[in-house]
């Protein structure tokens, strides 16, 4: 029992410090990090990202990320929800958070616009302590077990909190530059009734910028490719990282990209600079558009089975954004 308590307890500071869930895709789809993207094709769009982690481990992670948004032209606006789940399978924790999202478009040049949006969120979060077994709870006289404990370890197996996000964005027709702050209000994430565990800010700088390379080649490849580069740096609480990499589009039908993932803090002896190699491929086919990506580790943690994600979303107004392209964030 000490050590399932122990093992327990392990897991419930990590997930407690890292709350947030990192998706590899988010160059593909960026409404996992940045919520100003809510309405940004200036129609209705949904989708959905599915990660699995360390599968060839015990300590399998699941993370589901779903979305639907919408925009109002008339009020310049766009409104939409988004739902988030996670599961451990070792420890039995889950977590489930739904977002309220609305963002507003303010065209700031003849190229460039500028989105501001706020999130509000319910958050649940459960580690499954119910088989627990605790010293008082065991009666040496009866065969029964107590279903009561005074012992201070006693933890709460489920909290909920109410969670606020803001997020910023600037775009032209090729290329986007965003800021994300998540847990404005830093809810408290304690599993002990009277304590008070502020879950940390998160903080994301990230963007894509269009590299003009292919401009002066004329060619029918260089005419139908494009190139950008990738960058997002996060931080929350003592752990930060930094994403960069490079994105390859073909005919705005296929996307191929590759990212590092560093770690620019030092925690601990055995952290290295670069923790994964992250590959990504994406295919739009009318208003449909499907991804899939695989981190490689190149850490400590090996045989883990790696990281996969997969993604499908479709967009309702596909038209509309071909034909006001200027107008919209670019995806690929």
């Amino acid at each position: 029992m000490k050590k399932y308590l122990l093992f327990l307890l392990f897991f419930t500071s990590v997930f407690s410090y890292a709350q947030d869930v990192i998706f590899a895709q988010n160059f593909l789809v960026p409404e996992t990090l940045n919520t100003s993207f809510t309405g940004a094709t200036r129609g209705t769009k949904t989708g959905a990202v599915f990660r699995s982690q360390w599968r060839s481990s015990a300590l399998k992670v699941s993370s589901n990320f779903a979305f639907a948004d919408t925009w109002f032209e008339g009020f310049k606006s766009g409104i939409g929800i988004s739902l988030l789940n996670q599961k451990e399978s070792g420890s039995s924790y889950t977590f489930n958070q739904a977002n309220l999202n609305f963002a507003m478009a303010f065209e700031i040049s003849e190229t460039w616009f500028f989105r501001p949006s706020i999130s509000a969120g319910f958050g649940m979060k459960n580690y499954g302590f119910q088989n627990l077994l605790l010293e008082d709870q065991i009666n040496l006289g009866s065969p029964w077990m107590n279903t009561g404990s005074i012992d201070p370890a006693v933890l709460k197996a489920q909290r909920s909190f109410i969670d606020i996000s803001s997020s910023l964005l600037f775009n032209n027709e090729e290329s986007w530059f965003g800021l994300t702050i998540r847990h404005l209000n830093k809810p408290n994430i304690s599993l002990t009734e009277a304590g008070n565990v502020p879950l940390d800010i998160f903080f994301s700088a990230h963007g894509k910028y269009y590299l003009p390379v292919l401009d002066n080649v004329r060619t029918w490849l260089a005419d139908k490719s494009k190139i950008y580069l990738l960058s997002n740096y996060m931080k929350q609480g003592v752990n930060s990282r930094f994403d960069a990499g490079v994105q390859y589009v073909f005919d705005d039908k296929i996307s191929l990209g590759l990212t590092s993932v560093t770690t620019p803090s030092k925690n601990t002896d055995k952290t290295t600079p670069l923790s994964s190699l992250s590959t990504f491929v994406g295919v739009q086919w009318q208003g449909y558009r499907f991804g899939y990506s695989y981190d490689l580790n190149t850490s400590e943690l090996l045989n883990s089975g790696g990281i996969h994600e997969f993604s499908i979303s479709y967009d309702f107004n596909i038209n509309i954004r071909e034909l006001n392209r200027y107008k919209c964030v670019p995806f690929f």
